[in-house]
């Protein structure tokens, strides 16, 4: 079985000033920093807020692993799809990140490479 750990969570708000809302909610809870980015807003590095709904009803879950090609062998062969539309790629052409087809209580997931 591959390596799996969580990288984020990717929060869906309305639009950016509700993200940044979000993510400076978090920063005054707990101190994390906040880092506004082009279609997100960070509070730290484990908590994404997406500037207008994206992937998931809800938002997203991101798993890190270390070969995202082997981890999406891996859960392929354990019987999972993925959405081949939403692989990233590296500049050498090594995938990066990819969702799964199915949501989770209204999550998706996606898998990405660590660094």
């Amino acid at each position: 079985m591959a390596e799996y750990s969580l990288a984020h969570i990717g929060i869906n708000a309305a639009n950016e000033q509700e993200a940044l809302k979000t993510a400076e909610m978090f920063s005054a809870l707990f101190g994390f920093a906040v880092k506004p980015g082009n279609s997100s807003v960070f509070a730290g590095t484990g908590i994404e807020v997406m500037k207008e709904p994206y992937k998931g009803r809800n938002g997203h879950i991101a798993i890190g692993t270390p070969d995202v090609a082997a981890a999406k062998a891996d859960l392929e062969g354990r019987g999972f799809t993925f959405d081949d539309a939403t692989a990233k790629f590296k500049a050498d052409g090594t995938l990066n990140a990819i969702y799964l087809t199915d949501e989770i209580c209204g999550f998706a997931v996606h898998l990405v490479g660590k660094k």
